[in-house]
């Protein structure tokens, strides 16, 4: 009889349990159903708050620097394979010097696209000249480098300076984006950023036309450390420096507009 009851009084305990947490969860279901769809509002209200808040890169034009991420892949690309097969034959060799040489020029051309567009983009005439200008000029480097005879070492001084005289090119741009924002707080950054590049770029091409140090050493760098080496380093150095300065660009740019 007393396990009888104790059995009884279990059972009714437990009934009472089950009665009370399923009529808890279904109030609260029954809620969850009734006020679901307010709650779908409001994350709809959330999300669209967010995307007012997001970076005002979203809203800017990208093309520029995408153009000069494509130029600079190019360029790297190019001297990549150049100095992988151009051991193959001679023929070959001349043909991968050839693309190598093409391919630093279309990375100097696309450099100048970001800073150019951004700091003109409220003076399109400007852009169409000075784009057009460096593109011109770019194509008749690419042209003249075409040719097998100035492929060769001899003409290694004349290669650099047709390089040279296309970076130079664009302090006739600066100067003018400096006097046109002489008062803009991102002046400093930038020309610090851009100040890097042209040191870096400056810098290994010096490498590159002194053939320094495998000329006091010989066969002591044969492998790693010559002056064609550094010269690629201090262009990756040129390009990261040139890619910051982008960033600032597009992020200024795409957050002033035209109202400047």
């Amino acid at each position: 009889m007393v396990r009888h009851s104790l059995n009884t009084l279990a059972c009714d305990e437990w009934c009472r349990h089950f009665s009370s947490s399923s009529g808890a969860n279904t109030s609260h279901n029954t809620n969850q159903f009734f006020y679901g769809p307010t709650q779908l509002i409001d994350l709809k209200q959330e999300s669209t708050m967010q995307s007012e808040y997001t970076s005002p890169e979203a809203g800017g034009t990208t093309w520029p620097f995408f153009v000069f991420l494509a130029g600079a892949m190019f360029c790297l690309l190019s001297s990549s394979a150049c100095h992988l097969f151009c051991c193959h034959s001679k023929h070959l060799n001349i043909k991968l010097l050839q693309m190598d040489y093409a391919g630093i020029t279309v990375m100097i051309i696309t450099s100048f696209f970001p800073p150019i567009y951004y700091i003109f983009q409220c003076s399109p005439h400007w852009q169409i000249v000075y784009l057009t200008g460096i593109s011109i000029l770019g194509i008749c480097t690419i042209v003249t480098l075409l040719s097998p005879a100035l492929s060769t070492g001899k003409y290694r001084s004349f290669r650099a300076l047709l390089f040279v005289s296309m970076g130079l090119f664009g302090l006739i741009p600066a100067i003018h984006a400096l006097v046109v924002n002489w008062g803009d707080p991102h002046r400093n950054v930038t020309l610090a950023y851009e100040s890097i590049m042209a040191l870096s770029y400056l810098i290994g091409t010096l490498f590159y036309v002194t053939r320094v140090p495998e000329k006091w050493r010989p066969g002591w760098f044969d492998l790693a450390g010559h002056s064609h080496q550094i010269f690629h380093v201090f262009v990756i150095f040129g390009a990261l420096a040139h890619y910051g300065a982008a960033r600032i660009f597009l992020e200024y740019r795409s957050t002033l507009g035209c109202n400047k």
